[in-house]
């Protein structure tokens, strides 16, 4: 028999009495929340105006980490049916009946609510704005469109690159123009900008690996996603090359633009060097093993380049 997801037989609802903590962890998708925080947290620190622990970086933390968990409660609202149809999704709370989907509306627009009113009166609007747009990306342009447009990964990373850009802003701290008034130049800044792109570009050899790994459980659950009809993994490969080949050029901006020492270049391009000779491998092997190794890839390679610019920052 098959090995293949599509194969197995999917779990069977099974209705709880009451929500437990891991259903709880499944519906604010936890783990994925946790990459947000530490991509803003990164932000944060990396600003010249931003504290390490201080009482704006973890009232920033809180309220971005509440707005993060409600999205994930509405997402998983929003896709309840292509859930129970992949295997890998059937089981949780909300196709597996264990957390009614009014319930878990309630508690996705308690924790939006109140993590970007948070930011807004306790760090400052340009934070809450910016965590406002990703909620919007990410709920009514992403995970619509998974059903509609390959392009759909594209905008996911638009969503997805936009945390660390909210803790560079918070790091600001409050303003004294009129309550309402965004400062635009915080936005444009050569490290917001950098960091936009690094977590942008990384995000494609990521999740690129993930689709092909899993495309028979994307293509039952009705997504349309790149990888969906590449059985060699060729297609894919050459993706994961094509959008890692920017971060070559990106490992020496910090350095030029100067808000980084220039030995940043050299351990950035290393890890960018070993990233993009593990497309290489996927694409000559088109085995999932290989894949495998790629995604595992791009979990150490965001902390690496992330704990390299804060330590080469100036």
């Amino acid at each position: 028999m098959s090995d293949s997801p599509l194969s197995e037989t999917l779990p069977t609802p099974v209705p709880a009495a009451g929500w437990s903590r891991a259903d709880l962890m499944t519906l604010t998708k936890a783990r994925l929340s946790a990459l947000v925080v530490v991509t803003t947290a990164a932000g944060y620190v990396l600003s010249p105006t931003g504290d390490f622990l201080s009482w704006g970086m973890v009232h920033t933390l809180f309220g971005t980490t509440l707005t993060a968990f409600g999205a994930a409660v509405f997402n998983q609202i929003m896709e309840m049916e292509p859930d129970a149809k992949m295997h890998r999704t059937a089981g949780r709370p909300l196709p597996g009946n264990r957390v009614p989907p009014v319930a878990a509306f309630v508690l996705g627009w308690v924790l939006a609510a109140v993590g970007l009113i948070h930011l807004g009166v306790k760090v400052n609007t340009e934070s809450s704005a910016l965590a406002a747009l990703t909620l919007i990306t990410y709920l009514f342009i992403y995970t619509p469109m998974k059903q509609r447009s390959t392009l759909n990964t594209l905008v996911g990373a638009v969503s997805g690159a936009i945390p660390p850009v909210i803790g560079w802003v918070a790091a600001a701290g409050p303003h004294n123009m009129r309550p309402g008034i965004l400062r635009w130049d915080l936005f444009l800044q050569p490290q917001a900008l950098f960091l936009f792109a690094l977590l942008f570009l990384w995000q494609l050899p990521h999740f690129l690996a993930i689709n092909w790994m899993y495309r028979e459980e994307y293509i039952r659950g009705g997504f349309i996603m790149w990888s969906n009809d590449d059985l060699s993994g060729k297609k894919t490969a050459r993706l994961a090359i094509g959008w890692s080949l920017p971060l070559l050029a990106l490992c020496l901006w910090p350095g030029m633009a100067g808000f980084a020492s220039p030995w940043f270049a050299l351990p950035s391009l290393l890890a960018t060097g070993w990233l993009l000779k593990l497309c290489i491998v996927f694409y000559q092997t088109g085995a999932r093993p290989d894949a495998r190794k790629l995604f595992f890839a791009t979990l150490i390679y965001l902390p690496v380049m992330l704990t390299a610019l804060l330590i080469a920052a100036r």
